[in-house]
């Protein structure tokens, strides 16, 4: 099972166009503000990345942070993914031509277009195709370097297991197993600083703090005064417990939704937390939905162009709903898939057996309902939701759904670690500030 890293503002892999063209090419008269390991940042990418990370974030209603404040982020993670990719490099992963465009092709159906189209639509954001397919070789790269290393660190042992069902039969619960959700306001404190310097904002974070106390709104304290993420009044996020920081978890542990702690310290700062959420931890499931449907499938391609296909399988839906003909007939003659002899029939098959462009729009249906045509990653395809069922997962499989959600739980603690490791192993040179 992948895991995706943290990604509200930065994706690693994209599902869209528009989330791949963020990088222009670097344009020799570009001024350097960074060097990774001999390999350049330069003020063209951080400005795209920019453009691109603002867009994404007023297209999700999310705030924009501060300028100097995304430029910051910004720059960290070009750098980030910089030494990342020089890792992946030397430790011996490569992406073969091939990779590359099924991705491209991968990116195009997804948007309901073909490549060609696709390429001229990037063209308009200024980037060519050979600069395109150089940013999805990257980020197939990232994608196959997080699942070596990140999730090769994640070990989730039968003691874990056992431990989070003995929790739930007895009542008692972790304290880390619990999901809560807190909006931070941090008072920087500068690297190196003087002990002058550290009373300064301690006394700053208090001043804070006794406002807070007095009745103001810490959202809008947030955004006047932290130097941390203000995007949505600081709030980090619902995540298990054990995801936050063990000092921000001490200091909130004791106070319902809505208490603010006292002043927490971490390398950063002074913190100011405000408890916005707490839930219980999720009972493991003992039971799970499955879907008996079937499909048309029709293959894209030279042959079959998308939007033939698009027309074909909508006329298969109208031939059906009026009678002409069967779902089962029209998928052994026309199905290109191995279902096809069986009518186009799946089988019983349970949440996350298909891909998600597929059953996504399939979870939609009612019983017997015909969908629209439905792109994926392997065509174009007519679904017919047969009938649903409820049943009871044997103790294997409820033991791996838990396993699954520890390690869901667990990824981005490690994840972080790991790139931290990278980063402090790399030399970064900074160079002036880009503008």
């Amino acid at each position: 099972m992948n895991f995706r890293t943290w990604v509200p503002v930065f994706g690693l892999f994209c599902s869209t166009i528009w989330v791949c063209a963020y990088a222009q090419a670097s344009r020799p008269a570009d001024s350097i503000v960074a060097v990774v390991n001999s390999e350049p940042v330069t003020h063209s990418e951080v400005r795209a990345a920019m453009q691109r990370v603002a867009r994404d974030m007023a297209q999700q209603r999310v705030a924009t942070p501060p300028a100097e404040e995304l430029q910051r982020r910004v720059l960290e993670r070009l750098i980030n993914e910089r030494a990342q990719l020089q890792h992946a490099r030397e430790t011996g992963i490569r992406v073969d031509e091939l990779a590359v465009d099924q991705a491209e092709q991968n990116v195009a159906r997804q948007n309901q277009i073909d490549v060609a189209e696709l390429r001229l639509r990037v063209a308009k954001d200024g980037i060519n195709p050979t600069q395109f397919r150089s940013q999805l070789r990257d980020q197939l790269t990232l994608s196959r370097l997080h699942e070596r290393d990140v999730e090769g660190r994640l070990r989730i042992s039968e003691a874990d297991i056992d431990a989070v069902i003995s929790e739930q039969q007895t009542g008692q619960t972790d304290p880390l197993a619990q999901e809560i959700n807190l909006a931070n306001l941090l008072v920087s404190v500068p690297e190196n600083a003087t002990t002058e310097q550290v009373a300064q904002r301690m006394l700053q974070a208090q001043k804070v703090l006794d406002r807070i106390r007095a009745g103001e709104n810490f959202a809008v304290l947030v955004n006047e005064l932290s130097a941390g993420d203000r995007a949505n009044g600081g709030q980090l996020g619902l995540r298990r417990a054990d995801r936050y920081p063990p000092s921000f978890v001490a200091a909130t542990q004791t106070l319902a939704a809505g208490g603010v702690s006292e002043i927490v310290r971490s390398g950063a700062g002074f913190h100011i937390l405000k408890v916005i959420e707490k839930k219980a931890p999720s009972v493991p499931v003992k039971a799970m939905v499955q879907t008996h449907a079937r499909h048309i499938l029709l293959r894209a391609g030279p042959q079959l162009p998308q939007a033939a296909a698009l027309t074909q399988t909508a006329s298969f839906k109208k031939r059906i709903e009026s009678g002409g003909s069967t779902f089962e007939a029209l998928a052994r003659e026309h199905s290109q898939d191995g279902s096809a002899p069986q009518g186009g029939d799946l089988g019983w098959a349970g949440a996350g057996a298909f891909v998600p462009e597929f059953e996504e729009p399939m979870n939609r249906l009612a019983d017997g309902q015909i969908s629209e045509p439905v792109v994926s990653r392997f065509g174009v395809h007519l679904i017919q939701v047969i009938e649903r069922r409820r049943v009871d997962l044997s103790e294997r499989e409820v033991r791996e759904r838990i396993r699954a959600q520890l390690k869901e739980s667990r990824y981005d603690a490690v994840f972080a670690s790991w790139a931290a490791e990278i980063r402090a192993n790399a030399f970064v040179e900074l160079r002036e500030p880009a503008e």
